[in-house]
């Protein structure tokens, strides 16, 4: 916290967590961009919740990569999926396309989610997140994220910033960090030097008052399990059931985050007799 309360910054670096979740989704490099973007993103606005809570941002696009999806959970546990990770394309508002939606979905343990959605913007991962705070949330913010690759194709550092305006805004405090934002020398560069997220925000926000509240571990953590694939399963109902056991005889089932396999077969008949 900055400014006397009025303003909000949080950092974080995920190459690791990052090039964990390209390796599992097989990314080609302009998806490894994308998706390395987003889940700091993710990390950014996960960064509110409380215990217990999880967050996921959505980009749907009419671009070759389809569709990007990044969630964190409020203990700093991340992870993604894309529709086409082998998408190529030249930039990331290319592989995402330039019509589209952005979702975000918060799970704060209340009966429903609550779920705020923009048109993308401008494709830009950051910018159309800076969008949807503005416009949806009505809190005004400013987002970098940076992702670069190294010559093999691995990503060679990750990360990002988000600054928000707190009411009452104090204009000064803005324009002064908004003026150091520009000041600064590229996101990636910063952090391919070893800028960690602390070291970044005391550059953000030279010159101003602040007090670092706390830091949080990021780590790659996928939630699937055999209940929940059998949950899934249930949610197909009776006749569905009935129709995989007569063709099939069993049921495969992947994870889409984490590529984990389940095959189910004698687990089947016991799930139908649930329907009856």
């Amino acid at each position: 916290m900055a400014a006397k309360g009025k303003l909000r910054a949080v950092a974080c670096v995920t190459t690791s967590v990052v090039n964990d979740i390209c390796f599992l989704q097989g990314c080609s490099p302009v998806v490894s961009v994308a998706l390395g973007r987003a889940v700091s993103g993710a990390a950014l606005l996960g960064s509110t919740l409380k215990q217990g809570q999880r967050l996921a941002i959505k980009f749907e696009g009419n671009g070759p990569m389809q569709k990007l999806i990044a969630e964190a959970d409020w203990d700093g546990a991340l992870r993604a999926t894309v529709a086409v990770p082998d998408a190529v394309a030249e930039s990331v508002p290319d592989a995402l396309g330039r019509a589209g939606f952005l979702t975000v979905t918060k799970d704060l343990g209340l009966k429903e989610p609550y779920s705020g959605m923009v048109q993308l913007y401008t494709s830009e991962i950051a910018q159309d997140l800076a969008y949807y705070l503005a416009d949806s949330e009505q809190i005004p913010s400013a987002v970098g994220l940076g992702v670069s690759l190294a010559p093999d194709g691995q990503v060679a550092v990750a990360g990002g910033f988000l600054i928000q305006s707190l009411p009452p805004s104090d204009e000064s405090a803005v324009e002064q960090v908004m003026t150091r934002i520009e000041q600064l020398p590229p996101l990636t560069t910063l952090l391919a030097g070893g800028t960690s997220p602390t070291a970044l925000l005391e550059q953000l926000l030279e010159g101003l008052e602040y007090n670092l509240l706390e830091s949080t571990d990021l780590s790659f953590r996928c939630g699937c399990s055999l209940d929940k694939v059998e949950r899934a399963l249930l949610s197909l109902g009776k006749e569905e059931l009935e129709r995989l056991m007569v063709e099939q005889g069993s049921a495969e089932v992947t994870c889409e985050f984490c590529r984990r396999q389940y095959r189910l077969d004698r687990e089947l008949p016991s799930l139908l007799e649930r329907l009856q």
